[in-house]
């Protein structure tokens, strides 16, 4: 009896420490969670009053720019072949291409040599120029926005070799809306010719977006780029006769230079 009752008293004493641990650790780990909840609230309180208490444009900016990726997102059904468009990429990757600077300078420089008439070769001139001032002008803009592309962006053979690394703005569109303004102002007079053409500046912009190329505000910031320097393009028309005058003074430059150059070794001679 005496052996039992001892035995039991420890049993007993022993569920009784072991229930005060195990109330302890459930206490602490209750605590620690407690503790945690408690942190994770309050960061985000914290974090929210921050954000608030920052000046309103920076708010608004920062809310449009998260419309931009949530849509730019939402659009990039061509981005690879696995997408819920992948099927159509090539189809969006041929428009792709027919913005390109490469065909366009390649087309320009073209007609402009085998011209027929002198208008036809000014028209020609005055685009090379502006095709060629639209990427000095893009590649400015891009050098000091330094903007990544989206994180969808696939790069293959063609982006890998004639592609940027940064988005905004977008080339593609400056050249669309620059060319699309351009066309229509010297070259188209049909109504049908016009709804082709500013058909095709809106499919180039928007396979910018399908193939997540570039950000909404990439592909909306070059099209009022390009837009506007077709402006300065027909400001600073260059005419044939102007040309023809340019090339011609400075060809009596080097012609003039020459001959000093001559008359100086002769008369040290």
């Amino acid at each position: 009896m005496t052996m039992s009752s001892s035995t039991s008293r420890r049993n007993s004493c022993r569920g009784v420490v072991c229930g005060n641990r195990a109330s302890s650790e459930c206490h602490v780990v209750r605590r620690r969670g407690s503790s945690c909840s408690y942190f994770s609230s309050g960061a985000q309180t914290e974090e929210f009053s921050v954000s608030l208490s920052q000046p309103i444009v920076t708010i608004t900016l920062r809310f449009l720019l998260a419309i931009d990726l949530w849509l730019s997102k939402r659009l990039g059904v061509c981005a690879c072949e696995g997408s819920s468009w992948g099927g159509i990429r090539p189809l969006v990757r041929l428009v792709e291409l027919s913005g390109h600077v490469i065909p366009w300078l390649i087309g320009t420089v073209y007609t402009l040599l085998r011209g027929e008439s002198v208008a036809e070769q000014e028209i020609m001139l005055n685009l090379t120029l502006a095709l060629l001032l639209d990427l000095l002008l893009v590649r400015a803009v891009k050098t000091v926005v330094r903007r990544r592309r989206p994180a969808q962006n696939r790069s293959d053979i063609l982006s890998a070799f004639f592609v940027e690394r940064y988005s905004f703005p977008s080339g593609h569109a400056t050249r669309a809306a620059m060319c699309a303004r351009f066309l229509l102002a010297q070259l188209v007079d049909t109504a049908s010719m016009r709804v082709l053409v500013v058909g095709w500046a809106a499919l180039v912009s928007l396979s910018r977006l399908l193939l997540a190329r570039h950000y909404v505000t990439d592909v909306g910031f070059g099209l009022v780029m390009g837009y506007c320097q077709y402006s300065l393009v027909e400001r600073f028309w260059v005419t044939w006769d102007c040309l023809q005058d340019l090339l011609l003074l400075q060809l009596r430059e080097i012609l003039n230079r020459a001959y000093s150059g001559l008359w100086m070794a002769d008369w040290k001679h």
